[in-house]
């Protein structure tokens, strides 16, 4: 599906994200595992988690989704999972194959996860290597490479491991095989990734403990590493009634575009702000946006509250770098658009994980940001972009990456001529509503 976008006058209104994304998978996933029925509300309604959700229903999992939407688990306990029939299909869904590789690790049967296109191009070998160091008989294809992964599960041993990367999804998946270990198991991660497993764990019951590890640091980077250790329990993971945050990252664009576009301003209500995802709003801040957090709270865990932003003048350009990025590693795309306003040099490092993400995000926001006359270039971890560039509109392709779609899109807005984007359904994955809420704005 293409998608035209043109220059508008402003975006102005009200409107409420989508569930996060990240939270929705690792609800039907530990709910899953829990003794008890669950309750899950607000619960997104996207590709990706769906993809998860129909996972752990082909692991015998018994689920009823209401009228309302909601989501009720009967969850039999740790051990209750049943060998599917047939391989599971995680569809594009990083976190879904990542996730369950770590679940799946330590039970007694055989499990094989494979994906669509994209997803079987994603690597598989950093998580392939711990789950495997704890005992997992885990393969994956090209010499560990890549998906269909082959998971015969085994029993499993608590480790320590170092991991080269900060990864939420990784970091997730050994932890998920740690509760069938049979000792504590501890993750050491260089910088502070997103936190939604430990949070949602410890409130089931899980014996989790956390410390930053303070190092010498370097001029340029704060080396804060974060350990991160859980113990087999004792007893079985407690059920959940939850309410779902609405996902930061699908509201970025949103904020990005009420910064960028003349004569916004928006309300976006009941958006999660995990410290762990917030960088984002953090550089924006640091580049001069006009930004407001209201109505602050807690729901599901998560602390929540209400963003006001309005278009912001003389946009002031900046250096991120070290670990800033995990904390804004999903937004990168859309940050790229805002530099291309701002005033000097902004420079992002650090970042070689976005060459695999849903594409390789670098090389595609340089690729078509040049198409739209934007001053930028690609190093192996990161981009320079010279700003301000008055933006023109182009042909530009979203790698069938939602991300890139998103960002596009907010670029087509301020552009002099109509963007036309190419596969611009790819947006579902995370995201359906998003051009029916840009639309209301511009009214």
């Amino acid at each position: 599906m293409e998608r035209l976008i043109k220059k508008i006058r402003h975006l102005r209104g009200e409107i409420t994200p989508p569930a996060d994304k990240s939270i929705s998978h690792r609800s039907v996933m530990f709910a899953s595992l829990a003794k008890g029925q669950s309750r899950i509300k607000n619960f997104l309604w996207a590709q990706d988690p769906i993809n998860s959700l129909n996972a752990m229903k082909s692991l015998g999992v018994e689920i009823e989704i209401t009228d309302s939407k909601e989501i009720i688990i009967n969850g039999k306990g740790l051990q209750s999972l049943k060998e599917p029939d047939n391989v599971i299909d995680c569809g594009n869904s990083g976190t879904t194959i990542r996730l369950l590789s770590g679940i799946v690790a330590g039970q007694p049967f055989l499990t094989v996860l494979t994906g669509d296109d994209s997803l079987r191009q994603r690597p598989m070998r950093r998580v392939i290597e711990p789950l495997r160091l704890m005992g997992s008989n885990i393969f994956g294809r090209l010499n560990d490479r890549f998906p269909p992964l082959v998971v015969k599960g085994n029993c499993l041993k608590g480790i320590k491991y170092i991991m080269p990367v900060a990864s939420a999804q990784v970091k997730s998946a050994i932890l998920l095989a740690g509760i069938y270990a049979n000792s504590e198991t501890e993750v050491i991660e260089p910088h502070k990734s997103r936190d939604h497993t430990e949070r949602m764990l410890k409130n089931m019951g899980a014996e989790i403990q956390l410390n930053a590890i303070t190092k010498k640091a370097s001029k340029e980077h704060n080396n804060e590493a974060y350990s991160i250790k859980i113990k087999p329990p004792q007893d079985e993971l407690s059920s959940i009634d939850m309410t779902i945050p609405n996902d930061f990252s699908s509201a970025a664009f949103f904020i990005a575009g009420a910064c960028l576009v003349p004569g916004s301003e928006i309300l976006i209500k009941n958006v999660g702000l995990n410290p762990t995802r917030t960088g984002f709003l953090d550089v924006l801040m640091q580049m001069g946006a006009n930004i407001e957090i209201l109505n602050v709270k807690q729901q599901g865990g998560e602390p929540v509250g209400d963003i006001v932003c309005k278009t912001s003048n003389k946009l002031k350009a900046v250096t991120v770098q070290g670990s800033f990025i995990p904390k804004l590693i999903d937004e990168f795309p859309v940050l790229c658009v805002m530099a291309t306003q701002t005033d000097g040099k902004t420079i992002i490092k650090d970042a070689k994980e976005l060459r695999v993400k849903e594409s390789d995000r670098i090389k595609a926001m340089v690729t078509e940001l040049k198409k739209m006359g934007t001053q930028i270039e690609e190093f192996e971890d990161g981009v320079v972009i010279n700003g301000p560039c008055k933006l023109r509109g182009a042909e530009v392709y979203s790698y069938k990456d939602h991300r890139i779609a998103m960002a596009l899109t907010i670029a087509g807005l301020i552009a002099e001529r109509p963007t036309l984007i190419k596969e611009a359904q790819c947006v579902d994955i995370s995201f359906p509503q998003f051009y029916e809420l840009l639309e209301m704005l511009q009214k």
